[in-house]
């Protein structure tokens, strides 16, 4: 049966490094990858734009791509975007036998002891980190930054494409052929400074930035009264 790998974030705005992730999980491991914009992340600031527009942009970045989808699911319930709240909701509507897998960034698996009920993510799914080039996830970096995280992962390590064999509780790394230079907050900051932030965005995302004036489009340049 075909992984789904969920990879949840603010997506605010989405860029061409959260495409290039989820299509590494695609093809690396033959997953559907479902993009799941968080409502109210537990673990950052306030978003800059709205869920609509955070899930519209999303919608919009991937329109054609075969394999990658939106899941609202986060949007539509109130509270905090709790993953592991997420997670039963997907396992319930998915059944008890699909391969399910969360995807994280380095940073992420360091820190995930600091999550909602943590330990509980993996009854419902297994755990996919993105390794990004710099950012090293070998064991010994995850035991010394992360000693409880490592506990629980140790003994659930496999082979990435090996995740798509049972339907959670387990844990592999996935690393990313490149560098990737975007993030949120540095396109965020381009924009409302008026740098080159066009070039980190599918074209369609920067037209509905520039249509909808987020994140202080136009600012840079307006002519003080």
């Amino acid at each position: 049966m075909r992984l789904l790998a969920c990879y949840g974030g603010s997506f605010d705005p989405v860029h061409l490094g959260h495409l290039a992730v989820a299509r590494e999980v695609r093809d690396a491991i033959g997953a559907e990858v479902a993009l799941v914009p968080a409502a109210d992340p537990p673990h950052k600031d306030a978003t800059h734009a709205d869920a609509a527009q955070r899930a519209e942009m999303l919608a919009l970045a991937i329109d054609g791509e075969r394999g990658l989808r939106v899941d609202r699911r986060e949007l539509e319930r109130g509270g905090p975007s709790y993953t592991v709240d997420t997670l039963r909701l997907v396992r319930a509507a998915e059944g008890p036998h699909r391969p399910i897998a969360w995807v994280v960034g380095s940073d992420s698996l360091l820190r995930l002891d600091t999550w909602h009920r943590w330990r509980e993510l993996f009854a419902h799914a297994h755990v996919l980190a993105v390794e990004r080039p710099g950012a090293p996830l070998d064991p010994q970096v995850v035991a010394d930054q992360a000693p409880e995280v490592h506990r629980q992962v140790e003994a659930r390590a496999r082979p990435a494409p090996a995740l798509a064999l049972s339907p959670a509780g387990g844990f592999a790394v996935l690393r990313l052929a490149g560098p990737r230079p975007e993030s949120s907050t540095r396109v965020r900051r381009l924009i409302a400074g008026g740098g080159d932030w066009e070039r980190m965005l599918p074209p369609a995302v920067a037209g509905f930035i520039r249509g909808h004036r987020l994140y202080g489009y136009g600012a840079a340049t307006r002519a003080p009264l």
